[in-house]
């Protein structure tokens, strides 16, 4: 969806929050196989004295920092050893181990990409480890496997991270990566002939690529190579350039845009139908963006259409006619039109106000405006004309999520992806041409309402029925008053007697929504009696930017206490305690977890802590993070380290609690949080809390090779992860498997 506001700006964050996301160091493999051991190391204690703003803190483990140590890695390899040693003696885990293979072997399908006679999408079935790209000739044509990315390593670790078809669909740009590290790599595939061609492109991390209408050539974004740039700043300075085929990368693409401005901008790229006019898109954090176009025709310099101001914009150029969808005075979306070529800000038009639902995104589909909302974290879908009348509702199977869509300017079709707790992935297809109505005694005529979407293709999931269970929406209050909802997920006919063993996940942060999405290894907890909660707390994105800004900066705070009041309310109604209590959550739901087990540590039974941020002093000086100083605030300066450290996880540990259990985990080739949180975490807590040696009640540290931060992780790594997190939940939370 071109004009997708926030779809631009979510790369960083936008992932399966609860799924199987790890970061780790240059270790041994956490699975079953590894030795075990029953003791933990001995970890050294070596203070490092900061000062921020005339405060004192002491660091007793800023060595485990450094992941290439041999150091580090001896007791990297020791936690692990322990950790084995806990795990891998658990009852019912080849149980566990058995379901969940069968689980996660339900595959997945995405919305198709259309180009020319061409339709593209990818699909995984059974116990493959990664997505195929598929394309099919024809609506109904026969599929044919353009990439598999399965036969590019043998255990599945390099992924298919995107693709995106020429015009006609001659060609498809598309990235792989290894390890889930997601430095893309580029290339080209000729569509008919399934030739790859001669041109490569290194460092292409969630490129954003527009193909030019003759399919000679593309704009594109890509990173700076090591030694271009200072030391560490090849992880920044995104910059935009053109590629003809044919030529030679590294001395033929010259930037086009991103040359002296901010390392962290994070520029997008979108070439109008015509060809004319060159749309870049760049995020500045979570809060801010800002549109630059460039008259490819004339060849001028990019051009900022924007005010500076700090709201997000998303566009399109549509027949010379910008299509901005905006939340500038109004926190829960608009549409502006404008002149291309017309930078007078007061020369907007507003064409689709705001409404109490949130507005996502908008795409040009058919000559139609297609719009996508969101309303109390269930997704909706409008269509308009391009005057801003409203056509037609597109009728959605049930309350739930709409992932994705795809269509073209001038093809009277579109397709959305949709799922939800109790419906699998599927694929659907509007037909965008008005129904034709027929009277008693009259000819037909065309009305404005579109036909009822049909289903394209669906993910099959014989081992499951949806039908068993129920899915209700709660609301409840936060410390503050406010209303904040959770969807609440359980086998039917459960019997709220206060101690049915309860997993509850959230993320609260980034503009980011959980909206109901199909998950399967919650059907294992499900199965087994277990109630799972899905909080939508402030930070995120369900009912627009002002929800947003009160969960970041100064006031991340509320997201906390929005989890406390969710944990609170489950136990208030009756559906589980505090000894059958668990959480889950990964990378900003990592920071999380982190804060729940140090702010309120006699609320649950049990943690797993996943790729999280824990060290809020310290973690803008690795990997990607500075990226994220708009979302948290940054330490150096004064009155933001004072909310940082006010809730820093690592920084209010308590020597002598008894903590929940914990499962910390991350993995190896993590390039968006760094492993040294989990570590260093868990070793403070092993040293310090009351529970920090239990092995009844442990403090576990779990670090996963050749993985990253979640993405492009292989089915087969999943279903070792998900047995240890089910494994340790199952126990802690006394579930007979």
């Amino acid at each position: 969806m071109a004009g997708g506001v926030r779809l631009l700006i979510a790369f960083s964050f936008l992932l399966l929050f609860a799924a199987a996301m790890v970061a780790g160091d240059n270790s041994q493999s956490s699975s079953s196989t590894s030795s075990s051991s029953s003791s933990l190391p001995n970890t050294a204690v070596k203070p490092v004295i900061d000062m921020f703003h005339g405060t004192k803190v002491v660091d007793n483990y800023r060595w485990l920092e450094d992941g290439k140590s041999p150091e580090t890695a001896k007791w990297v390899e020791e936690e692990m050893a322990y950790t084995r040693g806990v795990l891998d003696r658990l009852a019912g885990r080849e149980a566990i181990h058995q379901r969940l293979t069968q689980l996660l072997s339900i595959g997945s399908v995405t919305p198709p990409m259309i180009a020319g006679r061409h339709y593209f999408y990818t699909k995984r079935e059974g116990m493959q480890n990664q997505p195929i790209l598929y394309v099919r000739e024809g609506l109904n044509g026969e599929d044919r496997v353009l990439v598999d990315a399965n036969a590019l390593a043998a255990d599945g670790t390099v992924a298919l991270d995107w693709f995106q078809p020429s015009e006609n669909g001659k060609y498809v740009a598309y990235g792989t990566s290894p390890s889930g590290s997601e430095m893309s790599t580029l290339h080209i595939i000729e569509t008919k002939t399934g030739t790859v061609l001669p041109d490569t492109i290194e460092r292409t991390r969630a490129a954003s690529i527009a193909w030019t209408l003759d399919n000679s050539g593309f704009y594109y974004t890509r990173y700076p190579k090591k030694g271009d740039v200072p030391d560490g700043q090849e992880m920044y300075n995104r910059h935009v350039y053109y590629h003809a085929l044919g030529d030679d990368p590294a001395n033929d693409d010259k930037p086009i845009f991103g040359e002296g401005r901010d390392a962290e901008d994070w520029p997008s790229v979108h070439l109008s139908n015509d060809g004319h006019w060159l749309l870049i898109s760049v995020s500045q954090g979570w809060t801010k963006s800002e549109l630059f176009l460039m008259d490819v025709k004339k060849g001028t310099p990019p051009s900022r259409i924007t005010t500076g101001k700090n709201f997000l914009y998303g566009g399109e150029v549509y027949d010379d006619k910008l299509f901005i969808t905006t939340n500038e005075d109004a926190p829960r979306y608009r549409v502006f039109v404008a002149d291309a070529g017309n930078y007078d800000r007061e020369a907007w038009k507003e064409l689709i106000p705001q409404t109490d639902a949130v507005l996502q995104g908008t795409g040009v589909f058919g000559r139609k405006l297609f719009a996508q909302y969101e309303q109390n974290a269930s997704s909706q879908l409008k269509l308009f004309d391009l005057e801003g009348k409203k056509i037609s509702d597109i009728t959605l199977p049930a309350i739930g999520t709409v992932f994705g869509s795809g269509g073209r300017w001038d093809r009277d079709e579109m397709f959305f992806g949709f799922q939800s707790f109790t419906v699998p992935p599927s694929i659907y297809r509007v037909e965008l041409k008005p129904v034709h109505a027929v009277t008693a005694g009259k000819n037909p005529v065309e009305s404005d309402v579109i036909a009822n979407p049909t289903l394209w293709t669906k993910v099959d999931a014989p081992s499951i029925d949806p039908s068993g269970y129920d899915v209700n929406q709660e609301w409840f209050k936060s410390k503050d008053g406010t209303r904040v909802p959770m969807f609440v997920v359980h086998k039917r006919g459960i019997a709220k007697n206060g101690k049915n063993p309860a997993l509850l996940t959230a993320y609260g942060g980034f503009n980011v929504s959980l909206t109901p999405g199909f998950s399967r290894t919650a059907y294992l907890w499900m199965e087994h009696g277990g109630i799972y909660a899905v909080a939508n707390l402030r930070g995120g994105a369900e009912f627009g930017e002002d929800w947003h800004r009160a969960g970041m900066l100064d006031k991340k705070q509320n997201v906390f206490d929005d989890m406390i009041a969710a944990a609170e309310h489950l136990i208030a109604e009756k559906y589980t305690d505090k000894n059958h209590l668990a959480i889950q959550g990964g990378s900003n739901g990592g920071l999380l977890m982190g804060a729940m087990m140090t702010q309120r540590p006699d609320l649950f039974r049990a943690v797993v802590c996943q790729v999280p941020l824990l060290d809020m002093l310290h973690y803008q000086d690795f990997q990607i993070a500075k990226l994220w100083i708009p979302e948290y605030g940054t330490s150096e300066n004064a009155e933001q380290f004072k909310w940082l450290y006010a809730y820093s996880p690592y920084h209010h540990v308590k020597a002598g609690t008894e903590y929940p259990a914990i499962l910390f985990m991350t993995a190896d080739t993590d390039t968006r949080v760094d492993p040294m949180h989990a570590k260093k975490m868990a070793a403070l807590m092993q040293a310090e809390a009351k529970n920090g040696q239990s092995k009844t009640r442990p403090i576990l540290l779990r670090i996963e090779s050749k993985a990253g931060h979640g993405a492009g992780k292989p089915v087969t790594k999943q279903i070792e992860e998900f047995t240890d997190v089910y494994s340790f939940l199952f126990w802690q939370l006394a579930v007979k498997p």
